[in-house]
C-alpha cells in the first residue's frame, strides 16, 4: 500500500517547548541572560572609578590662581554644590602633564563653596567663566532600587513558570487527536492498491458525507460507526485517510492508547473533547487506530467497573449515542481483534458495520507491487507477476518492505537497476533471516543437515498434495542450520485432511532421514515436532479430522484478558487424554509412511543430499530432476554410475 499524501508536521524536538521558543522545559528564559548582563554592563559604566587621565592636570587652588595670574589659563567651569572646577589653559601656555615631554591643555580642581569672590577675580582678569549646575542621570536613580527590581522580576517568573505548569496540568484532559483538512489528507482511493471489494463498501460512507440531504430526503440513516477489520499492514489507517481524501472533509485521527493516562478521568474527558471538537466542524471523519486497546470487554479486567479504561469506553458509547445521523459525522475504528470488543461497541448504533480489510490476493499484490516499484528503478528481469505468485500471505507493508529489502541489495551489490535475483535474496532474507555464511561445522554436521534437508525435499516433492519445493539449501539461515523452502501455486483458503497429514508428513521428513542414515536422530528437528504436534492436535481439537473425537471444538484458544488469570477447559480430563492419544496416534502413523516413503526413495535422498553438499543450494527444478533420474532403471552396470550409496557415517 503506498499514499502520497503529505505527511503532517514533524514535533517539536525533545525537551523545547513549542508555545515558548528560546525556552527549555524547566529552565530559564534565554532573555533572561542578555538582561542580566546589560545590567551589570550599565552598573559598571555608573560606577566606575575616573582614573588620572593623562590629557587633565591635577592642581591646587592656589596654583589655579597662580595660573590666573600668569595669564595662561583661558576658561574656568564651576559646578554649584560640589565645588569641582575645570578649566582650559590658553594655547601658548606650556604647562608639562604628568608624563614628561608631553603638556596638557586642561586641568582639574575644588574650589569653594561660595564662589562669588572667585567669580569677579576670574572676571577680571579676563578669564570665561561658567557655572553649571549638574544633574544626576535617570540611571542613577534607578540603582537604590535595583534590589527591589531583581526580586519582582524572580516572584513573576516563579508565578508564571507555575501559570505554565497548571495549564499544562488543566489541558490535560484535552484531545491529542490529529486534525488534517480537506487539503492535508492528500490521499484518495486512488491511492489504495488493491481491495476492489473493500472500496465498492466503504463508498456508501463517502457518498453520505458528499450528499448527507440525498440520505435524509428518503429517511435513510448510515451507520454511524465504520470498523476496519483486518490483520496488521493490510492498511486500514490509509484506507480511512483516503475516505477523508474522497469526501473532502476534516479528518480527526488518533490511537486508542491517546486516551489512557496516570489521571483517572482523563480519559473520558479527551473523549468529550475530541466529540465535541469534531461538532465544530460540521461534517468530520473521527479515526481511532487500534481501538482494541480502550474497546476491550468489561469485566474483564482488574478494577471492575471503576477501571479508567472502562470509564473510557463507556464515556465513549455515551458520546456515539449523543449525535444524530444527519449531523454529517463518521466514527472509523481499526482493529485486528474484533473478537475482544465489547459487544456495546458493536450493536447497531454504534460500530454497526464490520469492513473486513484482508490480506492482499494475488491481484491486490500485482497492484500493490506496482506502486511500490513506480518509483525504484527496476530490471528487464523482473516480472511483477512472478514476485507476486511468490509473496503469499504477505500484507501491504510486507510487500513494500520486500520490494525496499530487494533495493538495498541490489546497492549493497553495486548495481544501479534491481534485478530478479535481488528479489529473490530479499524474499530469503524476509522469511527466512540472514545467512550465516562464516559459521565453522564439521564434515559430519554437514552430511547430517544435508540429509536431514534432503529429507524434508523428497517427501514436499512426492505427496501429491503438498506445495512445491522451491529451494533448499544447507547455509545456516536465521535460527536453523538448513532450510527448505516451498511455495504455493495459488491461493488456499481452507485445508482439507490429505493436505495436512501431508504436511505433518513432510515435517517429519527431516527426522526420519537422519534415522534412516545415521540410526539416530538429533536436535535439529525440535522446530518440526513443535510444527507437526501443533497440526496435529489442531486437526484433533479444531478441525475434527479425529473419528474417536467426532464434529466437536476443542480449542482452548480463547482471548486473554488482562486480570483473567484462569486456564478453564470446556472438556474434561478423559477429554483431554483422548486428545493427547488421538494427536499422538496421527503423529505416528504419518512418521511411519514419511519413514516407507524415504527407505522407497533412497536413491533420490542420496542424489539430494550429495548435490546439497556440493553446491549449499539446490533450486525445486534441481530437486524433481534428480528424483526423476533416481527413478530410472540402470541401463546395464557399467551406465549406473557409481554406487550412490553413502557410509553409515554420510556421504
Amino acid at each position: 500500500m503506498a499514499h502520497d499524501g503529505k505527511l503532517p508536521p514533524p514535533p517539536p524536538p525533545e525537551g523545547r517547548n513549542p508555545k515558548m521558543p528560546g525556552k527549555a522545559d524547566g529552565g530559564w528564559p534565554r532573555m533572561a541572560l542578555f538582561v542580566a548582563m546589560g545590567i551589570l554592563i550599565i552598573l559598571a559604566i555608573l560606577t566606575g572609578t575616573n582614573g588620572s587621565n593623562p590629557e587633565i592636570k591635577e592642581i591646587t587652588l592656589s596654583e589655579m590662581w597662580q595660573f590666573v595670574d600668569d595669564g595662561k589659563v583661558e576658561s574656568v567651569k564651576y559646578e554649584n554644590g560640589s565645588g569641582n572646577i575645570d578649566g582650559v589653559f590658553t594655547s601658548d601656555a606650556q604647562v608639562e602633564g604628568e608624563i614628561e615631554g608631553e603638556f596638557v591643555e586642561r586641568f582639574s580642581t575644588t574650589g569653594l563653596a561660595d564662589f562669588s569672590d572667585g567669580e569677579a577675580m576670574l572676571r577680571e582678569a579676563g578669564v570665561s567663566f561658567e557655572a553649571v549646575t549638574p544633574t544626576q542621570s535617570a540611571l542613577w536613580n534607578l540603582v537604590p532600587f535595583l534590589p527591589f527590581i531583581f526580586i519582582l522580576g524572580f516572584f513573576y517568573w516563579m508565578a508564571k513558570r507555575q501559570q505554565s505548569q497548571m495549564g499544562g496540568i488543566m489541558s490535560i484532559g484535552r484531545s491529542k487527536a490529529k486534525t488534517y483538512s480537506s487539503e492535508r489528507p492528500g490521499s484518495t482511493f486512488e491511492d489504495v492498491a488493491g481491495y476492489a471489494g473493500v472500496k465498492r463498501e466503504i463508498t456508501e460512507v463517502v457518498n453520505f458525507l458528499k450528499e448527507p440531504a440525498r440520505f435524509a430526503e428518503i429517511g435513510a440513516r448510515i451507520p454511524k460507526g465504520v470498523l476496519l477489520v483486518g490483520p496488521p499492514g493490510t492498511g486500514k489507517t490509509l484506507i480511512a485517510r483516503a475516505v477523508a481524501g474522497e469526501a473532502g472533509v476534516p479528518f480527526l485521527s488518533v490511537t486508542g492508547s491517546d486516551f489512557m493516562e496516570m489521571f483517572v478521568g482523563v480519559g473520558a474527558s479527551r473523549v468529550r473533547d475530541l466529540f465535541s471538537e469534531a461538532r465544530k466542524m460540521g461534517r468530520a471523519i473521527i479515526f481511532i487506530d487500534e481501538i482494541d486497546s480502550i474497546g476491550r470487554k468489561r469485566g474483564a479486567g482488574m478494577g471492575g467497573g471503576h477501571d479508567e479504561r472502562e470509564q473510557t469506553l463507556n464515556q465513549m458509547l455515551s458520546e456515539m449515542d449523543g449525535f444524530e445521523a444527519h449531523e454529517g459525522i463518521v466514527m472509523m475504528a481499526a482493529t485486528n481483534r474484533p473478537d475482544i470488543l465489547d459487544p456495546a461497541l458493536l450493536r447497531p448504533g454504534r460500530f454497526d458495520r464490520q469492513v473486513v480489510v484482508p490480506l492482499p490476493e494475488l491481484d491486490d499484490r500485482k497492484e500493490i507491487l506496482a506502486v511500490h516499484m513506480k518509483h525504484k528503478k527496476m530490471g528487464p528481469d523482473v516480472d511483477v507477476d512472478v514476485i507476486a505468485r511468490g509473496a503469499p500471505g504477505m500484507s501491504g507493508a510486507d510487500l513494500a518492505n520486500l520490494v525496499n529489502e530487494a533495493a538495498l541489495f541490489a546497492v549493497r551489490q553495486g548495481e544501479t537497476r534491481v534485478a530478479a535475483t535481488h528479489f529473490e535474496q530479499a524474499r530469503d532474507r524476509v522469511l527466512l533471516g540472514i545467512e550465516r555464511e562464516n559459521m565453522v561445522r564439521s564434515q559430519e554436521d554437514l552430511e547430517r543437515t544435508a540429509y536431514h534437508e534432503a529429507g524434508h525435499a523428497l517427501a514436499a516433492a512426492v505427496l501429491p498434495t503438498h506445495d512445491p519445493v522451491h529451494k533448499v539449501t544447507i547455509i545456516p539461515t536465521g535460527m536453523a542450520l538448513g532450510v527448505t523452502m516451498t511455495l504455493p501455486e495459488g491461493e488456499r483458503y481452507s485445508l482439507e485432511q490429505a493436505e495436512a497429514e501431508d504436511r505433518i508428513t513432510m515435517a517429519l521428513g527431516g527426522r526420519m532421514a537422519e534415522k534412516l542414515i545415521f540410526g539416530e536422530v538429533s536436535s535439529g528437528a525440535a522446530d518440526d515436532l513443535r510444527q507437526a504436534t501443533n497440526m496435529a492436535r489442531r486437526m484433533v481439537t479444531e478441525w475434527g479430522m479425529s473419528e474417536r473425537i467426532g464434529p466437536m471444538s476443542l480449542s482452548d484458544n480463547g482471548p486473554v484478558f488482562l486480570g483473567d488469570g484462569s486456564n478453564s477447559k470446556d472438556y474434561s480430563a478423559e477429554t483431554a487424554k483422548l486428545i493427547d492419544e488421538e494427536t499422538r496416534r496421527i503423529l505416528i502413523e504419518m512418521e511411519v509412511r514419511c519413514a516407507n516413503l524415504l527407505d522407497e526413495k533412497r536413491t533420490a535422498l542420496d542424489f539430494i543430499a550429495r548435490q546439497l553438499l556440493e553446491h549449499e543450494t539446490v533450486n525445486g527444478e534441481e530437486i524433481l530432476r534428480l528424483i526423476a533420474k533416481a527413478d530410472e532403471p540402470p541401463l546395464s552396470s557399467s551406465d549406473a554410475g557409481d554406487p550412490v550409496e553413502p557410509s553409515p557415517q554420510g556421504v
